[in-house]
């Protein structure tokens, strides 16, 4: 679990966030959602240890992150696996060196041990056959997976995802969302995802939080989204013509 309260950062007269608290479960997507300039990334980067608040606190299990050594904080930070929007893999490495990348770069495994992990985390992304093919030798949907696995490898107790479904076709970036869903539960991982996608809401938002103007506007799932009255959810959400449809549908049975 991930514990925020009262967080607030700036950048010169900026104020970015705005005192927000909240938690993220462990075993569930957690996703933050918002328009651009809500201060979605700059809450995701306090999250990782990136960005430092000026005010408040985050704690990963009970550990308030701000009152840990340099040498705590290094460790925890490799308990956090990360997925980069774009994937950002090495595209002078295989698929096979990217994944293995954080054993070699933070552990002391031996070659072999290293070699099963990486053939464990490939497997449970269903990537078995491209170990040796290069990123610009597979597909987006494929490089994703590949992100995925690498985020992983580490048996991380925290996944951060950051808009994952980016320049993905809706039918793979449903069956990233599912991914990522399955290794949350089937790892008991505390995961937040950063997004824009209302498919990724609809389906896999088991937690999600709404930002707006760096405040926490809303907070619920996403059954509890289709029935708020909050102008500012609403309108972000049913933006588009297929939502719209969704929650006169949902209005309609609730009648």
């Amino acid at each position: 679990m991930i514990e925020v309260n009262d967080v607030h950062k700036s950048f010169g007269d900026a104020h970015i966030l705005k005192g927000i608290s909240t938690c993220f479960d462990k075993g569930k997507t957690n996703l933050i959602i918002g328009q651009s300039g809500s201060g979605k990334t700059v809450f995701l980067k306090c999250l990782l240890g990136l960005f430092t608040p000026e005010q408040g606190s985050i704690s990963y299990d009970k550990k308030n992150y701000g009152e840990l050594s340099r040498d705590q904080q290094r460790d925890l930070r490799q308990e956090m696996g990360m997925v980069f929007q774009g994937s950002a893999l090495f595209d002078s490495m295989s698929v096979e060196g990217n994944v293995m990348f954080p054993l070699e770069m933070f552990t002391k495994q031996s070659r072999s041990e290293m070699q099963d992990r990486v053939n464990i985390v490939l497997k449970r992304v269903n990537l078995v056959d491209a170990h040796h093919k290069f990123p610009s030798e597979i597909s987006g949907g494929m490089q994703k997976r590949v992100a995925i696995a690498r985020a992983i490898v580490m048996n991380p107790k925290y996944l951060f995802c950051d808009e994952p479904n980016s320049g993905l076709d809706p039918k793979t970036a449903i069956l990233i969302d599912n991914l990522i869903q399955e290794i949350t539960r089937e790892f008991d991982i505390t995961t937040v995802i950063n997004t824009h996608d209302m498919n990724s809401v609809m389906e896999i938002g088991e937690k999600i939080i709404f930002l707006k103007n760096g405040l926490k506007e809303w907070e619920g799932t996403n059954k509890e989204i289709f029935k708020t009255d909050n102008e500012a959810v609403t309108s972000f959400v049913y933006s588009s013509e297929l939502f719209k449809k969704v929650r006169q549908m949902y209005i309609e049975e609730r009648n």
